[in-house]
């Protein structure tokens, strides 16, 4: 008996139409529109994409928000010709800002700088004194008034020992002693049991009782810091005994300190 074969040619045909009758299993798109199942991967599972009209790839991510760094941290209130002022190798800041020209009131702020975030305050708003009659670009001997301007801070001393800074001190209860009373009638006493000298007119390197004054006699000097009696001083700036201190303790020689001072108009420059 002859047994019938299907000739090759038929059988293959046979074999196509049935595959493209048979549903696809993956990637498959339905009226156009196809859902791609979730993964896991190693950040974790990621989100279902919705496919578009049929060929389409579905929406790309977001692009991720592209922020400039902000730039360093100036200190509050000056202006650039103060700021230019500035060594640039300071890294500690005494900020005195007065109530205005011609006040003796004003508060001080102390401030350390560091490399990327810039100038950072680093301690309470002290009330403190300046001059009886304000501030001058020009201070003369006898004026009553504070220097503006930005100067170092090398050298410090008191009737009291020292506290634990790490800037020269000069230790000398007789040579730091005072008396009497101030321009509102309040007494003295006390007021250079701590003191730190203010680079006008002032030697650096020497005690704040030297008297050598680079600009001469008559631009006036031994301008300070110093402990606040309650009133106003004759050039200097006091400060309450425990903000002497805590500047003391602070302060340091290695980090070149200085003092910005003046009202605030001034500093805004």
């Amino acid at each position: 008996m002859r047994t019938t074969r299907r000739p090759r040619r038929l059988l293959a045909a046979a074999v196509l139409t049935a595959l493209a009758a048979a549903p696809l299993v993956s990637g498959c798109v339905a009226g156009g529109t196809g859902v791609r199942a979730s993964k896991v991967g190693d950040e974790g599972p990621l989100s279902t994409v919705v496919s578009g009209p049929a060929g389409r790839a579905g929406r790309s991510a977001p692009e991720p928000v592209r922020t400039t760094p902000a730039p360093p941290a100036q200190l509050p209130g000056l202006g650039p010709k103060t700021r230019s002022q500035i060594p640039a190798d300071a890294r500690q800041a005494v900020l005195v800002t007065g109530a205005g020209p011609d006040s003796p009131d004003a508060k001080v702020t102390f401030y350390t700088r560091e490399n990327t975030a810039g100038w950072r305050p680093s301690g309470p708003v002290w009330a403190a004194h300046n001059a009886l009659r304000g501030w001058t670009d020009a201070h003369r001997t006898g004026d009553l008034r504070s220097p503006i301007g930005v100067f170092g801070l090398t050298d410090a001393g008191g009737h009291l020992p020292d506290p634990g800074t790490e800037l020269p001190y000069d230790h000398a209860p007789i040579g730091f002693s005072v008396s009497g009373t101030g321009f509102r009638g309040e007494p003295l006493a006390g007021s250079f049991d701590y003191v730190i000298a203010i680079n006008y007119n002032h030697l650096p390197g020497t005690s704040p009782r030297d008297w050598t004054r680079p600009l001469g006699a008559s631009r006036g000097g031994g301008i300070w810091l110093h402990v606040d009696h309650g009133g106003p001083t004759q050039g200097c700036v006091s400060l309450p005994q425990q903000a002497m201190r805590t500047l003391l303790r602070t302060l340091d020689p290695k980090l070149h300190p200085v003092v910005v001072m003046g009202d605030g108009a001034a500093l805004a420059r």
